[in-house]
């Protein structure tokens, strides 16, 4: 293994305690900067409900959405919510090289380096995620809502915390479902996975992307398969850079 040093049990534990606390501990440095950035944050968070967002721009879209609160405490905890949220996806490159600190010492030799070069994809995966979800996924999926109505008698009114939790399934859940290549590469490197058996599980694959888009997703079909083809182009990336084989283990 690339460490020889034995741990103990509690060792080990005395690890992952320090692991998760400088983790912890960047997310909520980096909360604090966005809580004092409200109006630069928030900029950025309500872009896409605006009309001068890019995508309606190059679409020629006349998009309009107006946002209300009927709660007395909402915007306060909208703004801790998305300050933490904002400072967890800056940390997370950071807590990525965490992780791969604390499991780096339990890799064989053979494993380190494929393992390595999964752990330092993983944050572009991950912003690929985030900017598939803000740029594309987010605002198709207001476009549909704002513009599927019942009856003209009933306006479309959007509360505060209604547009921050689609947000939130939008952007974050997808960057961390980009993630799937990642563990795909960390597996194929472990032997648990290999290319053959993703090959032949295209069509089981097709299934539970479909389910998970509408997971994520509120569940329209436009939503649902704006979605799932990047997942599944995904999906067939992790096709790529898996190995043929499992990984023999020196």
């Amino acid at each position: 293994m690339a460490g020889q040093t034995e741990m103990s049990f509690w060792d080990h534990l005395d690890v992952l305690r320090g692991t998760i606390f400088r983790s912890v501990g960047a997310i909520l440095l980096l909360s604090v900067i966005f809580l004092c950035t409200k109006t630069w944050l928030f900029k950025v968070v309500l872009w896409p409900s605006q009309p001068d967002f890019f995508l309606y721009r190059w679409l020629g879209l006349d998009f309009r959405m107006e946002l209300i609160n009927i709660d007395v405490s909402a915007q306060f905890f909208v703004h801790l919510k998305m300050s933490v949220l904002a400072g967890t996806i800056l940390a997370f490159p950071y807590i990525v090289y965490e992780i791969w600190k604390f499991v780096a010492p339990a890799l064989y030799d053979n494993e380190t380096r494929p393992v390595r070069q999964a752990f330092l994809m993983s944050s572009g995966l991950f912003y690929l995620g985030c900017a598939v979800g803000y740029c594309i996924v987010l605002p198709v999926c207001l476009m549909f809502f704002m513009n599927y109505t019942v009856s003209d008698a009933v306006v479309n009114t959007i509360s505060l915390n209604s547009y921050i939790s689609m947000f939130i399934s939008m952007v974050f859940l997808i960057g961390i479902v980009f993630e799937f290549p990642t563990v795909a590469v960390v597996l194929s490197h472990l032997g648990i996975v290999t290319r053959r058996m993703l090959q032949a599980g295209r069509k089981y694959a097709v299934v539970v992307i479909l389910i998970l888009a509408a997971l994520i997703t509120p569940s329209d079909p436009v939503s649902m398969i704006v979605l799932a083809l990047p997942l599944y182009g995904l999906y067939e990336f992790s096709i790529l850079v898996c190995k043929d084989k499992p990984a023999e283990i020196e």
